[in-house]
């Protein structure tokens, strides 16, 4: 703690979710006063109870200009996620349009600055790693071309208005309290992955009190300020190195069976397809697929030389501690 965020209120929306409850959590540890938007009806993820909770609805002006009321910084956290129901639309409204409202409610009420926050996803396929800040954009779905639509205008609007911005593009997110690697540590604890592909592409993760501190660097250093960051962890595995690493720490058998990339593709934009107009989630979708065959590989200098980030987690230690979590709640 270095007493930045004592007495600050901050709105973190979003803070439902995995990613932005951690951050309230730690604002309120930091001795700031939070303000957690939260979808109503939605979770709330056991946040203390000294975080005031705003019921509301981000794709409503009156809710985001009532949210941000005598706020000195805005973390946008609040995303959908691999939602079929309300298809392009719902994804739209929230990192597109939301993004805007909350921008000019933001300048509007003073504030002193605006963490939009992105993805690593909005680069796509990175063809030569590790890539940077300023490798070209490849969004590869919907979800990652609103995402970068949503970046895009908080940066023009933030311009525009003379609002103080900054934007984290976090790598591939996972700590305890995320389920998402079930998908691929239980298999392996089973002795039935399969991977697809030729698990040589890289994947960039980060560990959520890694992407916490960054995104707190994000929110104080002045040369943040009109700065866009990728917040990633200190190692890059290849898919081949994780799985290998999941097995010892499983104390199994590493696993060898794999399948080609190019007919699962194919099988998974047909279910999606078939899926969408029935507003079902796919039982194989695309960007399962994806995981296993884009590179996502990317330097962190800039984050570390701007902001001072230093994360401390690797994959090896990271995925220790979730699989320890996964086994303490039953889910191996």
């Amino acid at each position: 703690m270095n007493g930045f965020w004592k007495g600050r209120k901050v709105l973190v929306t979003g803070a439902g979710g995995f990613t932005g409850s951690h951050l309230a959590r730690r604002l309120a540890e930091e001795g700031a006063t939070v303000r957690a938007f939260v979808r109503s009806g939605g979770s709330r993820r056991d946040l203390p109870q000294s975080v005031e909770l705003f019921d509301g609805d981000l794709t409503k002006p009156g809710d985001c200009a009532r949210a941000v009321d005598d706020v000195d910084t805005i973390f946008h956290v609040a995303a959908i996620f691999r939602q079929i129901a309300g298809g392009r639309e719902i994804l739209q409204a929230v990192h597109v349009d939301a993004t805007g409202m909350l921008i000019r409610a933001a300048r509007e009420a003073g504030c002193r600055r605006f963490v939009h926050t992105s993805t690593m996803g909005v680069h796509g396929h990175v063809r030569q790693g590790p890539g940077n800040e300023e490798t070209e954009f490849g969004p590869g779905d919907d979800y990652q071309e609103t995402k970068l639509e949503g970046e895009l205008l908080a940066r023009r609007l933030g311009d525009e208005l003379g609002q103080a911005w900054t934007v984290v593009r976090p790598c591939g997110i996972y700590g305890p309290g995320d389920t998402r690697f079930l998908k691929m540590i239980r298999p392996i604890a089973r002795g039935r992955f399969i991977m697809i592909g030729s698990g040589a592409p890289h994947y960039h993760f980060v560990y959520i009190d890694d992407l916490i501190d960054g995104f707190l660097l994000a929110g104080e250093r002045a040369d943040a300020e009109g700065e866009v960051f990728l917040i990633g962890g200190p190692s890059r595995p290849t898919l081949n190195e994780l799985a290998a690493t999941i097995a010892e720490l499983l104390e199994v058998r590493p696993p060898h069976l794999r399948v080609p990339a190019g007919p699962l593709m194919t099988a998974g934009r047909v279910c999606e397809v078939l899926c969408k107009p029935l507003g079902v989630e796919p039982p194989l979708h695309p960007r399962r697929v994806a995981f296993f065959t884009k590179n996502r590989e990317f330097s962190i200098d800039k984050a570390r030389s701007l902001l001072g980030y230093d994360p401390k987690i690797d994959h090896r230690e990271g995925f220790r501690r979730l699989i320890a979590w996964y086994r303490q709640e039953g889910l191996l």
